[in-house]
């Protein structure tokens, strides 16, 4: 890590400088605060994570965390659109910061469904931060393209899926489809369309606001008060 520190910027020197200016760019702070403001009249737990943002030698995450405390932005991501990812991403991982801090207590919490559902409401709570006029397609990192594909592809794929809901190696098709490759023409983030879509089923059930609930309700129950599996049924 220390020899990479010490030639990073000389080797990457022109391109760190391009993702300093964006940055410096954008009143960050306003933006900070708006996207804060917001978040803290929507949801019942004011995370405290810290967030940094780096250059890093290795880069993967783009904008996430490891941890309940703390979590980066990228800065030197490869075809990354820092703007875009303030905007838009925030939202997403602070809701992840919220429901981290309930889902402790679920028994299933290490299960592959446990986070489907954190994804796909990390990728939910975007869509209603936004008000419900960004595509939902968008909230989940896919084209309309691939959401289409999904839509058409629905129940082959939960039914194929549902067995690992219980997995907690995290080695299953439904968290590391793209390895394993059980759906080798499926789109990337399969579980964040599945959990998406559990939780969708959830509030047209039981309304608009109903989307809080999932902080409260464990995976399972969530599951079951979704009429998902009814729903796949009727396809």
């Amino acid at each position: 890590m220390i020899t990479w520190n010490k030639s990073l910027y000389e080797k990457n020197k022109q391109n760190f400088e391009n993702k300093a200016n964006t940055i410096l760019s954008i009143d960050l702070k306003k933006q900070l605060k708006q996207t804060l403001t917001k978040f803290n009249k929507l949801v019942p737990y004011k995370p405290t994570a810290k967030i940094s943002l780096i250059f890093t030698p290795i880069t993967g995450i783009i904008f996430g965390g490891c941890n309940n405390e703390q979590f980066a932005l990228e800065l030197n991501y490869k075809g990354a659109d820092l703007l875009y990812t303030i905007e838009k991403g925030l939202p997403h991982e602070l809701n992840h910061m919220v429901y981290e801090h309930f889902r402790n207590a679920d028994p299933n919490r290490n299960t592959a469904l446990n986070q489907t559902i954190d994804e796909g409401f990390a990728c939910y709570f975007t869509y209603v931060f936004f008000d419900r006029k960004i595509p939902k397609y968008e909230t989940v990192s896919i084209s309309q393209h691939d959401w289409d594909w999904f839509i058409k592809n629905e129940k082959k794929l939960y039914t194929e899926l549902k067995p690992y809901f219980s997995d907690t190696s995290g080695k299953n098709p439904l968290l590391q489809n793209d390895k394993i490759k059980l759906f080798p023409d499926a789109p990337k983030n399969i579980n964040y369309w599945i959990g998406f879509r559990i939780i969708e089923k959830y509030v047209e059930k039981n309304g608009p606001h109903s989307w809080k609930d999932v902080y409260q309700l464990s995976v399972r129950d969530l599951l079951e008060k979704s009429n998902y599996e009814k729903f796949i049924d009727s396809l």
